[in-house]
């Protein structure tokens, strides 16, 4: 990487003409010069006077950062006690929960690994994500555990023990509550020196084509992610409590609010699912003053404004950040006639980028209608030619590549997707067609990667492509993203019948449904006699896109 330093960059651009690059405009932040340092005792030492770390919406229980870090001990020295060593992989199969944190935290204060999962997913989705990571170790609860029936992973619960006939054949070693009983005075834990470059998280993301795949994050990953949150913070706002309204096993939820804030000492009100009616009324109760959305849901509070107005107070609120999915112009437009005094901030990131990309931080950024914001700091990008290879100019419309101190290790037992994703000089290509414009604003235009975004879930359509294959009656099909207001995307299906078959459409959506979690299922079928494919049988799914959307 060339010394910045020694290069002519546009101020107000941050492009490089010299080497076609873009660096962030932001001012850079150090990283931790200590190798050997995990990132669990990176942030339980950072300085800040906050008191409250988490507040659970539903039943109102606290837990105060030295509630949160005690807790941690404990939850670190049982964990020690099971056997779980650096380098174990514990999966989290659960709804957003205070808990969720401590686990986190001491899993990785080991040098063990987090793995997440959506606690909709079906038993064969779990199974799936437990084949690829193998992990030894699950924390979940009583809802999910009839899914996990069969499964030798021995279990915790996040919740009360249940009666072992509704459980089935599984092994349930113990219980949160009785996690958090343990003494640690005086107790010797078994622990190996953990190093920044070591994997601290696997998240499980699409990626820019294919199946799910299973994104490893280092130590020095997060701790850059928390430097950049710290870095960040504008102290003029004063003390800010946030609502965490988004899944904690998505990169959005785990990054920002499972540990994003601690650094901060902000405070983190946190939904076990989303309400709206329970979001609004949470927002009132504990005065919050950020919400982080959706697309879809931001839609509904615009729809519901009047109503909303009526019933609560949320003069509290400062700001909204918006991820996960683009955010039009016009319904930016449609909020700020609404909610004028509350700024919408959105953001780019993604699990490959350990959640670094682009923000918003100011209310003067925010009038950059239609932009992710300013490139993260420490971030360099660029926008590539997908044709050609080419480094594009400012401006210019093509393929973003980030690199920078928070890109991923690589995909786990995935060398060939890692390699087309991550070229021999770091650069990390995002499948986001983008520009930069004259003032350094990225702007998402489309995506050249095959993914499905229902309310800010993704979808891979090999999945789904795969679950109709298999049905005895299908010869071929192709999975699209069919657009929809409510949930900016939904799965389509174009199918092809074998010779004498007359499925209906409604049959093969719950041939799937029965298969998927619910926001993966398929809304809409097109019966085809084929399916648009290039010569090397690669599905033209841009052109069945196009014909889709023609017939709206």
């Amino acid at each position: 990487m060339a010394e910045i330093s020694s290069l002519r960059i546009d101020p107000k651009s941050g492009f490089c003409s010299s080497n076609s690059t873009f660096y962030s405009k932001r001012v850079p932040f150090p990283l931790p010069s200590n190798h050997a340092l995990d990132i669990t005792t990176f942030i339980s030492s950072y300085p800040h006077h906050g008191k409250t770390a988490f507040i659970d919406a539903t039943t109102g229980r606290h837990l105060s950062f030295s509630q949160l870090w005690q807790s941690v001990d404990s939850v670190s020295t049982c964990l020690s006690e099971l056997g779980i060593r650096k380098g174990n992989i514990i999966i989290i199969i659960a709804p957003n929960s205070i808990f969720i944190p401590i686990v986190c935290l001491s899993v990785m204060s080991l040098g063990a690994i987090i793995t997440t999962s959506n606690p909709l997913n079906t038993s064969r989705e779990f199974a799936v994500q437990m084949a690829d990571s193998k992990p030894v170790l699950v924390f979940t609860t009583s809802q999910v555990v009839p899914k996990l029936a069969g499964s030798p992973l021995p279990i915790v619960l996040l919740d009360e023990q249940v009666a072992t006939e509704k459980t089935g054949q599984v092994k349930i070693v113990t219980t949160i509550s009785e996690m958090l009983k343990k003494e640690t005075k005086d107790k010797i834990r078994v622990r190996d020196r953990v190093y920044q470059d070591d994997a601290a998280t696997l998240l499980y993301s699409s990626g820019t084509t294919g199946a799910s795949k299973g994104v490893i994050s280092s130590h020095g990953n997060l701790m850059a992610l928390m430097q950049s949150f710290s870095h960040l913070s504008n102290p003029d706002e004063g003390e800010q409590t946030h609502i965490c309204a988004v899944p904690m096993f998505h990169i959005y939820g785990f990054g920002a609010f499972a540990i994003g804030k601690l650094t901060q000492g902000s405070k983190v009100v946190v939904l076990s699912k989303f309400d709206m009616k329970e979001m609004l009324s949470a927002i009132e109760k504990y005065r919050v003053t950020c919400l982080p959305l959706v697309p879809p849901i931001l839609l509904v509070m615009v729809k519901e404004a009047d109503e909303i107005r009526k019933k609560y107070d949320l003069s509290s609120l400062q700001s909204i950040v918006c991820g996960g999915a683009p955010l039009s112009k016009d319904l930016i437009n449609r909020f700020m006639e609404k909610f004028p005094s509350i700024d919408i901030r959105q953001g780019y990131a993604m699990t490959e980028s350990t959640g670094f990309g682009a923000s918003m931080q100011t209310p003067e950024e925010c009038l950059k209608y239609g932009s992710v914001g300013l490139l993260s700091p420490n971030l360099e990008a660029k926008i590539v030619d997908p044709t050609t290879g080419t480094a594009l100019k400012v401006n210019q419309k093509g393929e973003l590549w980030l690199r920078g101190p928070s890109i991923m290790k690589g995909y786990l037992n995935n060398a060939e997707a890692t390699a087309a994703t991550l070229d021999s000089q770091g650069w990390l290509k995002t499948g986001d067609l983008c520009y930069i414009d004259d003032d350094g604003y990225v702007y998402v235009v489309d995506r050249l990667k095959e993914l499905i975004k229902y309310k800010g879930y993704q979808v891979p359509p090999a999945e789904l492509e795969a679950l109709l294959l298999s049905h005895p009656q299908i010869s071929d099909a192709a999975v699209i993203p069919f657009p929809d207001e409510e949930v900016g995307q939904y799965p389509m299906a174009y199918v092809v019948r074998k010779s004498g078959s007359n499925i209906s459409d409604t049959a093969l959506m719950d041939f799937v449904a029965k298969q998927v979690a619910p926001y993966k299922r398929i809304r809409k079928v097109a019966f085809v006699t084929s399916i648009p494919k290039n010569p090397s049988g690669k599905i033209l799914r841009r052109d069945i896109i196009k014909l889709a959307i023609s017939k709206i």
